[in-house]
Parts: C-alpha cells; structure tokens; sequence
C-alpha cells in the first residue's frame, strides 16, 4: 500500500506504473453477486465511495468487521450514513458515459457486522468491554463475532491471555447464538484444540484468510468450518493454497478481502477495497476450474449462497430477547 495512491473516483481499477504514473487495468465481470465476508470497512480512506465501487462490480454483500479496541462500535453510527452516501456515488459513476459498467449491476451492497476483539488486541479486553460488546452484539445488523482467536506471529498481547480471550468470545457467541469469524496465524494447532474443547459454534465457524495447504485444511472441513479466501490465492508462490481450495466442498468456500489489506494480483501494493473480491472471485474460478459461463455462473452462484447463508440470516432468537436491553 501506498499512502501516495489517488483516491480515484471512478468504477476503474488502477495499476500503479513507474515516476507516480498510473494505468487502468480491465476488471472481470460478475455476472452473479458476489460477496466480501472480511472487509474492515471503517479503514477505508471513504466507505461509502468504497462500497459504491462495490456495488458498481456486482458485490451484493459485505460482511463488516469491527474492533470495538481499535474502533470503538464507530461502524455501528456511521453505516447508515455511509449507505446512503454510497447510493448516490453510485448513482453518479454509474451515469458517466466513460464507466464501463455491467447492466445487472444496479445496488449497494448488503453491509451486515461482525463485531470482536482481534487476539492482537486481547490484553485490552475486559468484562466492561465483554459488557459493551455483548450488547452491541444484541444489534439486528450483527450476523458474527469475529475477527477473534490467536496470533503468535506478532504475539500482540501474552499467548495465556489470546486463549482467554478467545474462549471468552467463542462462550459469547454460543450465547448469541452466532456464527465465529476466526483469525488464526501459526496457531492453528492451539485454535483447534480451544475450538474442540469449548465446542464448535452450532451457528458456523468461518476460518478467515486461510492460506495453508490440503492437509491443514481437512480438519477444519471435517469439523464443519466454512474456508474463506483473499488475495493471497491470487499470489504466484501460493500453489499449495491453490490445491487446499480443490480440496474444499463447494458449499464451505466463501471469498473476502481484508480490506484495505492483502490485495489480490494483478493490483498488489495498491490499497484493497471490498470491490476487490471480483479478482479473488476470477481466480477461484479459475482454480477449480469452472471455465465455461455455465459453470462459473454456478460456482459464483454456489459461493455468494455460501455467504448469505452463514452471515445475512434472520436475527437469533438471543437477538430478538435482546434488542431493546
């Protein structure tokens, strides 16, 4: 990422060249909805000009995270008015006549929320902040918890305190009757084993930027988890990624950015948006080598269900007792 990147006002996307030169580079289209399940919506430099580009790119859903450490629940105040600000960007780049945009393409995305403590910032957890997540958690638009679990890459806060904390969450969420956005770097031996003994959420359990190999990933399909993919199945180093994917039954894929972070090829080292997906979208059909429209419209129709079916369903019962608590 560059902090030197226009913030481009278009629906195009934009490569970057030699001497701060920049070139347009052809999008695939979708022509089914596609959906980004990890996007970090606040972060973006205009979310509302973000998730217009989206729309323009037939993202129909994007699943929000919040980090009430990092952001507060700023995401919570802020989403209706990044909607509607969104609806009329779209409006306007979709009538330029230098936009080449496609004719089923026609909204904003659907925007739920995924609200959680990220295991960097688990030594700043505490049973007020447990109180006020919990009753944001009561809020309609919140359809997971996450991004929660253990990062011994970095180790941000102690290992003892991430299994905490990460425990503490998984309880929250069974509670809310939600399914877990899981974040897990070198410690997935540990997070499996928490997420074995703590009982695996019966709402879903969505394994965030997986980026192992086959054997890796077997386990976690066997315990029921839905397998999300970003960028890094676009990077050229990451055949083994490419070959875990094979191994996944169609109906536990789910595609994600992470924006702004982990922006897929051909535009790596540009800021990621969630209109991003589109690319991860391509080469996931690519991967399992839907080649003809038939049966990429299928795949692409098979992952975007994937989505809606674990993050935009009806709110819990815990939810409804909840709301007005």
């Amino acid at each position: 990422m560059s902090e030197e990147e226009p913030l481009f006002e278009d629906v195009k996307f934009h490569q970057k060249r030699k001497h701060g030169k920049w070139s347009e580079v052809e999008a695939p289209v979708m022509d089914v909805p596609v959906a980004d399940t990890h996007a970090h919506v606040q972060m973006m430099r205009d979310p509302a000009l973000s998730l217009a580009r989206a729309g323009a790119h037939n993202v129909g859903f994007v699943e929000a995270i919040v980090d009430p450490t990092d952001d507060g629940f700023t995401t919570f105040s802020a989403l209706p008015g990044w909607l509607m600000e969104a609806a009329g960007d779209l409006r306007r780049l979709t009538s330029e006549p230098d936009q080449e945009v496609h004719d089923c393409v026609v909204a904003v995305p659907r925007v739920r929320i995924a609200a959680g403590v990220h295991p960097h910032n688990a030594k700043d957890y505490t049973p007020a902040l447990e109180d006020d997540l919990r009753a944001h958690l009561a809020d309609r638009r919140v359809s997971a918890v996450g991004e929660i679990g253990l990062d011994y890459h970095y180790d941000l806060s102690p290992r003892d305190v991430q299994q905490e904390v990460f425990r503490a969450q998984i309880r929250l969420a069974k509670e809310a009757g939600l399914p877990v956005c899981l974040h897990l770097r070198e410690a997935h031996d540990d997070g499996f084993a928490i997420l074995s003994e703590e009982g695996f959420p019966e709402a879903g359990t969505l394994l965030h930027c997986f980026n192992l190999d086959g054997a890796e990933v077997a386990r976690w399909v066997e315990a029921g988890c839905f397998i999300a993919l970003g960028g890094q199945l676009t990077y050229k180093k990451f055949d083994a990624l490419r070959e875990a994917a094979r191994l996944v039954p169609r109906d536990r894929l789910l595609t994600e950015t992470d924006a702004p972070y982990m922006t897929p090829e051909p535009l790596r080292g540009t800021l990621c948006g969630p209109e991003h997906v589109i690319w991860t979208a391509d080469a996931l059909c690519a991967v399992l080598g839907a080649d003809t429209p038939e049966e990429r419209a299928s795949l692409l129709a098979q992952l975007y269900e994937n989505a809606l079916g674990l993050l935009d369903r009806a709110p819990t019962a815990w939810q409804r007792e909840h709301v007005h608590a």
